[in-house]
């Protein structure tokens, strides 16, 4: 039997992984466009105030960067270590996106952030500016590639199981890169790291404000916030609902989760605004609902019905019923490989294999399973909905909210008015971590609603993981939380030092030789200046 308490100390070492690292991906996306924006400006003005402010947030930008890489290193990592049985069955799909992330798009932002450094003196206002741009473009690139196989394993395109080789191989890569889903998630995910990095800089420009400090470079800094912001936080929205629309077509189950809809309603399903579970944690005891609004949302059409999640499990014991079949044709494949019959029945049956392969949970002889298991399975495709109900609304509240938000700041910004209402430059300052509980919250609907599944419909999360021993996980579950908490508490010191210190008029020491690499890197100050010298 499967240790599930192994699959549960995995996944919760690979989450604690990714929500980390994740705190460092949205904020180099938007930085990297904003500080872009910024340098165009300087390019074309040749007002020496936008220098200082591209430099200025770029040098924050390199310490998010530099975090960022430390802490995705170790997710490839765990594919092999911790998902050895999941690379394996689909890494010929997974692999070829994430490989090209790494070879193309992240090899292409790192090199031309070394310019962006180290290139000021080096290169001419427009090729600098070129370098910057493509720097930009290569951390959406890199966006691009990891969602297109997340995408992959929310919705399992161009791929196909090869019973000779036990693996899911790719039939048609084109479908892959232009998945529905994939691309919903990296146009909504991009737009929310363009927030991120709106709501950075207005915040840390708020601050300048309120000391009094920088002022010229904060004010223009909150225009270019404001303005970026508003438009950032209209996309979010909007591609939020498409990238929900999109889950409606591919992941029924996830959206059912979501609206703690457990029975179907009929067409146009009613929006559920609150709601308390009932005394079992089930379907809940009350609810206050806007009539058509949920089947306007996730349909788009007036007649179209929202299924629940009582009809989905029903679905679901038809598909592990199918699978059962598929299971046993490819026993018979497997003892005789030139079995044409069996090969001819397998292909059309191998779609329901992954709903099959939830019986082991429960027995190893897939074929004999009772009744009773294949309710069983059927319920475990049903995740938490109450955890998924809550998150949700907590992140489409913040996306409405950061509407509002910027919206009030633009025309303030309209105005001049940026530096008249203390209050509201608080306000401007505290709202600064509100993107990443919006952002982690997203994440966690995305993956935590797909379960049992790593891929959708294909591999139960269950049967992916490596047969590690418990304190194997424990202990390197520690290690990963204990480093990670440390690398965080650094990079905010980092940041907090460079706030303090504010923008500098060079973002190296010109003072240094040549030779002097070390020194040349870094940050001017009085210490550093004296060292050089």
């Amino acid at each position: 039997m499967i240790d599930m308490t192994v699959v549960e100390l995995s996944r919760w070492q690979f989450a604690a992984t990714a929500m980390y690292h994740f705190i460092f991906v949205p904020l180099t996306i938007g930085l990297s466009v904003m500080m872009a924006i910024m340098e165009s400006t300087y390019v074309m003005t040749g007002r020496e105030v936008w220098r200082k402010a591209t430099l200025f947030w770029g040098t924050l930008f390199g310490v998010n960067f530099a975090m960022g890489v430390a802490t995705g290193i170790v997710m490839e990592f765990q594919f092999g270590m911790n998902w050895s049985y999941y690379s394996h069955y689909v890494g010929d799909v997974f692999g070829a996106p994430l490989a090209i992330e790494g070879l193309m798009a992240f090899f292409l932002e790192a090199t031309f952030i070394g310019l962006f450094f180290f290139g000021w003196d080096r290169l001419s206002k427009v090729g600098h500016l070129v370098v910057t741009w493509l720097v930009a473009l290569g951390a959406n690139f890199s966006a691009l590639w990891i969602l297109i196989a997340n995408g992959w394993m929310q919705n399992p395109v161009g791929a196909k199981f090869n019973p000779d080789t036990m693996r899911m191989e790719v039939t048609d890569f084109v479908a892959v890169i232009f998945n529905q889903v994939a691309q919903a998630k990296f146009v909504h995910t991009v737009s929310a790291g363009y927030l991120c990095g709106a709501v950075f800089i207005f915040a840390i420009s708020s601050l300048f404000l309120l000391q009094q400090r920088h002022v010229e470079l904060a004010k223009r800094s909150m225009v270019v916030a404001a303005s970026f912001g508003l438009a950032s936080a209209l996309s979010v929205v909007v591609l939020g609902d498409e990238s929900g629309y999109v889950a409606t077509e591919h992941q029924k189950m996830k959206i059912a989760a979501i609206e703690a809809s457990y029975h179907t309603e009929p067409a146009p399903a009613p929006w559920t605004v609150i709601a308390i579970p009932g005394p079992d944690g089930g379907a809940p005891s009350f609810s206050i609902q806007v009539p058509w609004m949920g089947g306007l949302i996730t349909t788009r059409s007036l007649t179209q019905e929202l299924p629940g999640i009582e009809e989905l499990v029903g679905r679901a014991e038809d598909r592990i019923r199918e699978g059962m079949v598929a299971y046993d044709t490819l026993q018979e494949i497997r003892t005789n490989p030139d079995n044409a019959a069996a090969r001819a029945r397998f292909e059309e049956v191998w779609p329901d294999l992954g709903y099959g392969l939830l019986l082991k949970k429960y027995r190893d002889d897939v074929g004999n399973a009772t009744d009773e298991e294949i309710r069983m399975a059927a319920e475990d495709t049903v995740p938490d909905v109450w955890p998924l109900f809550w998150t949700f609304r907590i992140m489409m509240g913040l996306g409405f909210f950061f509407i509002a938000f910027f919206a009030l700041w633009f025309y303030r910004a309209s105005r001049g008015w940026l530096t008249t209402n203390r209050p509201l430059l608080w306000l401007g300052f505290a709202v600064l971590p509100l993107p990443w509980v919006a952002i982690e919250s997203g994440w966690f609907i995305a993956e935590f609603g797909r379960q049992p599944w790593v891929v959708e419909g294909v591999l139960p999360t269950f049967y992916a993981a490596s047969g590690l021993h418990f304190w194997d996980l424990v202990i390197s579950l520690s290690f990963f939380v204990t480093l990670y908490s440390i690398l965080f508490v650094i990079m905010i010191m980092l940041m907090v030092k460079i706030i303090k210190a504010g923008p500098q008029d060079k973002l190296f020491a010109a003072e240094a030789d040549d030779q002097d690499f070390v020194i040349a890197a870094l940050p001017v100050t009085p210490a550093t200046k004296e060292l050089g010298s």
